[in-house]
């Protein structure tokens, strides 16, 4: 059996895929490793497949555009046990692949380099990546994903193939590089990191990544597989603090340090309650499906929250709350008739109303939520909703 895959994805390299061929060939030869080097090609029109060939590359050609399109097709076609990617630009030194070898031999599931501890070269990287993109990301993923990973965005990385492929990867873009880290992460895999050199890359056109582009698409799959980053942290304050403020203002204005807090606050805590309510919800909700669909793995405490989401309590929940703004709705309209139905106190008259309309809305939404929990949890049976 093949023990080890070095693929690299390619988008017209012609300029330096030979270089990086060779170096790989070269390392497979001396190191006495059963292994092959695969090109997963993404519609080159420069000659690359041509010159893959000619060196004794396999390759394995990619009609869906993006990198991590590419890349995923390779994993799928290689041969090998592990697998260690990187760029046909020789940035990276495919002679020197050691390291990842041996963690990977011990057990690892993914073996990352991080070129900051193992060298970059003067102008192998620009100035926004190295001081601000990769840095900031890398910190993002750390804090979500409490992942000790230092260089969430190397290109040259080790990983057991069958583990990898367990994930189900579908990001077809940049964004493929933290799909892999991030999901490892969650789901348990043994993650390793070892140093890495980073030289200027060989080619005389631009790169195919976009700064700015790339860097969104980053941050937003660091945040689409936390939910409780995206959803339950943010929504729990803004909750939280709403409610504290709606409920000291309800019963009249509020001095701190000289500065009174009346009518306008109450109206600002009553959106705070309510937008963070709703946050909450979507946190529910959306780990629900994440769960259900094998996005996020579950969790005991995932599991007790899911036990607690049900259409009763919703119901239940939602029924006070109604109940609730039902009174407070009643008892604005007793005090309004106690006037003769007259000109009203517009501070007297907005509490009441305050209440009626947040526990309305906060009642809707736990019952809705509630049925919507309850649909995301259906069974679903093979060929229903098929039109074949």
């Amino acid at each position: 059996m093949t023990e080890l895959t070095i693929l690299m994805p390619c988008l017209n390299e012609a300029e330096t895929l030979e270089i990086c061929i060779v170096k790989a060939q070269d390392y497979l030869k001396k190191s006495g490793i059963d292994g092959e080097v695969l090109i997963a090609d993404n519609g080159s029109d420069d000659g690359s497949q041509d010159i893959a060939r000619r060196l004794g590359a396999r390759v394995v050609d990619v009609p869906v555009k993006g990198y991590g399109a590419a890349l995923g097709a390779g994993i799928a076609a290689a041969k090998g046990t592990y697998v260690i990617m990187g760029d046909s630009d020789d940035s990276y030194d495919f002679s020197n692949l050691d390291p990842f070898v041996e963690e990977l031999r011990k057990g690892a599931d993914l073996v990352m380099g991080n070129r900051f501890k193992g060298g970059i070269a003067k102008n192998a990287m620009p100035a926004l990546h190295r001081y601000l993109g990769n840095p900031v990301l890398s910190m993002i993923g750390r804090i979500f994903y409490r992942t000790p990973i230092g260089d969430f965005h190397c290109g040259l990385r080790g990983f057991n193939r069958a583990s990898i492929q367990g994930l189900h990867l579908n990001t077809p873009g940049m964004e493929f590089a933290s799909e892999m880290v991030i999901r490892s992460t969650l789901f348990g895999l043994d993650i390793r990191e070892v140093p890495t050199t980073l030289k200027p890359d060989g080619r005389t056109r631009p790169p195919h990544l976009r700064s700015w582009r790339d860097g969104w698409l980053h941050l937003k799959l660091l945040f689409t597989f936390a939910p409780y980053w995206l959803f339950y942290y943010p929504g729990m304050t803004l909750f939280g603090f709403g409610v504290i403020s709606f409920v000291a203002l309800l019963f009249g204005p509020v001095a701190i340090g000289g500065v009174t807090f009346d009518v306008a606050s109450l109206i600002l805590a009553s959106a705070l309650v309510l937008t963070g309510f709703q946050m909450v919800c979507f946190y529910a909700l959306s780990r629900l499906f994440a769960v259900r669909f094998n996005l996020l793995p579950t969790s005991d405490r995932f599991e007790s929250l899911r036990s607690r989401i049900t259409v009763d309590n919703a119901c239940i929940l939602g029924g006070v709350l109604l109940l609730v703004a039902l009174f407070a709705t009643l008892a604005g309209v007793f005090s309004w008739g106690a006037t003769g139905f007259g000109d009203l106190d517009p501070s007297a008259i907005v509490r009441p109303a305050a209440l009626a309309v947040v526990c309305a809305s906060l009642g809707v939404q736990a019952i809705t939520t509630g049925f919507l929990s309850s649909m995301l949890q259906q069974p679903i049976r093979p060929g229903v909703g098929s039109t074949d």
